[in-house]
């Protein structure tokens, strides 16, 4: 029996493995396809590009296993009974149950997977990756500054350039520079450069005027100059002046949150993101294997359980996103996942059949039961 319950579950971590990686590779290269702008436009390394576009593959990888598991389960449980494989090993004495868990060894596996990734991995890629975003921002001046448009380095320092080329030389240079509130600067020059410094990226400004407005006196005063230099940062420790987004915390920094905060919604989310797949994994289950054998084929059931899959990751994105801003919706997590384990498993004990479920799905192709 041993033997049997490997085979089965061979096929389907080898189904799992290859959807995952072709899944997490695709929605992979379509999203860094938009970090080349860091490259192209902005003078990045290709290393800096690597690592920011690796940073990101935790996070796709959470999302697609589930629906590998699901697929995997799919292909691999209607192969055996199309093939009368699950005839075979029902009339060797296994039970529902018994059939069932080389499905569920595998969905208990992708659990502990996306428990580590919720837990631990994915909140460390994600500050890591904040953090080097923040250095690009702070420390290379290149990735900074656009030609032709404002660029916001911060909430309260813009600067625009009329021209910008390779080598960082500037043309028609305006700073509007209010890191001091009660003393707002404008500053104007005809061209400049960008410089890299020990303390963070530099604008060199050239034959140009500085413009300073007090607000407690009501003056205006105005400085020419020939050359003057602006810090385009304003802190020589850049990750210790960012704060943490709650996706970034590990799961103990989450322990006793504020109740009805954000890191109470997140510290609920990332308990119930490994029971996705279990769901995902029950599904096919529940839908293949109650009922009797049928030679031309399971149409229907393949048909009933990608709706359901469908439907239970339409209401699990969307209580998600309504949990993660409302913490008064997180009851509402835990029921939306464990009411189809509920349901799913009762289908598999009770070991008959559901012809109402069958009868309510129109037939996949002509002849189908």
């Amino acid at each position: 029996m041993r033997g049997l319950t490997w085979y089965v579950l061979r096929q389907t971590m080898m189904l799992t493995l290859a959807f995952t990686l072709v899944f997490t590779a695709a929605v992979w290269l379509v999203q860094s396809l938009r970090l080349i702008d860091l490259i192209v436009n902005r003078g990045l390394s290709l290393g800096v590009f690597l690592k920011l576009a690796l940073l990101i593959m935790p996070r796709f990888v959470e999302i697609v296993l589930p629906i590998s598991i699901f697929l995997a389960v799919l292909f691999s449980y209607n192969r055996l009974i199309s093939e009368s494989e699950l005839i075979v090993m029902r009339a060797s004495g296994l039970s529902q149950a018994r059939l069932a868990q080389p499905a569920l060894l595998l969905a208990g596996g992708g659990a502990l997977v996306l428990l580590a990734l919720s837990t631990y991995l994915l909140p460390a890629a994600f500050r890591e990756f904040k953090d080097l975003q923040f250095e690009i921002r702070n420390r290379f001046a290149s990735a900074l500054i656009q030609e032709g448009v404002f660029n916001t380095i911060s909430d309260r320092f813009s600067v625009f350039v009329r021209t910008l080329n390779r080598r960082g030389e500037l043309g028609g240079i305006l700073i509007h520079d209010m890191r001091d509130p009660k003393k707002p600067v404008t500053l104007l020059a005809e061209r400049g450069a960008l410089v890299d410094s020990p303390d963070g990226p530099r604008v060199l400004m050239m034959n140009g005027s500085r413009q300073q407005y007090e607000l407690d006196t009501g003056k205006l005063n105005v400085l020419s100059f020939e050359r003057y230099t602006v810090e385009l940062a304003n802190t020589k420790d850049s990750r210790a002046a960012r704060g943490r987004e709650a996706e970034e915390l590990y799961f103990h920094e989450l322990f006793d949150p504020v109740p009805g905060s954000s890191l109470t919604s997140e510290m609920h989310l990332r308990l119930v993101t490994p029971l996705d797949a279990i769901v995902f994994a029950l599904i096919p289950l529940a839908c293949l294997l109650p009922g009797d054998f049928n030679r031309r084929g399971q149409s229907r059931r393949i048909l009933a359980a990608t709706i359901a899959a469908m439907f239970f990751l339409v209401v699990d994105l969307g209580t998600k996103n309504l949990a993660s801003h409302d913490a008064s919706a997180v009851p509402l997590l835990y029921a939306e996942t464990l009411l189809p384990i509920l349901v799913a498993g009762w289908l598999l004990l009770r070991d008959g059949r559901w012809p109402w479920l069958v009868r309510a799905i129109p037939a996949a192709a002509p002849g189908a039961v």
